[in-house]
């Protein structure tokens, strides 16, 4: 006979236990340290590409004058690059410079090697198989919500 779940159970403790690694994934340092809302900038530049400060504001759902000192901050460490917008010269454009896309690639990296690290160091051969098989399903969880 098999078990019955408790769908509603399951979802709070995948809720949970997704969140607390979330969580801890953020805390992994790079060398470059950034703050949340300057990774979270450097991310939308990075899927979404060149855009007006006022729309990356507008995408972040930040006020303009916190995304203008978050891109001053951005800018002054050459992460992120300004120009005019070749269809309308009055307006400026950003995007992410070399140095932004090097930031952003440490920091996956740091992340992934840390959860390398533990999975490595913690975890059983069949614990691994179980996890890799559970991939997938989580993969189509998140895309159906």
């Amino acid at each position: 006979m098999t078990e019955s779940v408790d769908v509603n159970d399951l979802a709070v403790a995948l809720r949970v236990s997704i969140g607390l690694l979330k969580r801890q994934l953020r805390q992994v340092a790079s060398e470059r340290e950034l703050t949340w809302p300057e990774i979270s900038a450097l991310a939308r530049l990075d899927h979404c590409g060149r855009t007006t400060p006022g729309a990356l504001a507008k995408l972040e759902q930040i006020s303009p004058q916190s995304m203008g000192a978050t891109i001053a901050a951005l800018e002054a460490r050459g992460l992120i690059e300004r120009s005019t917008d070749p269809e309308d010269g009055r307006r400026v454009v950003i995007s992410l410079s070399g140095a932004g896309s090097e930031a952003l690639r440490d920091r996956r990296n740091a992340r992934t090697a840390q959860l390398a690290k533990v999975l490595s160091s913690e975890f059983t051969s069949s614990e691994l198989r179980q996890l890799a098989a559970v991939v997938p399903l989580i993969e189509r969880l998140a895309q159906r919500i």
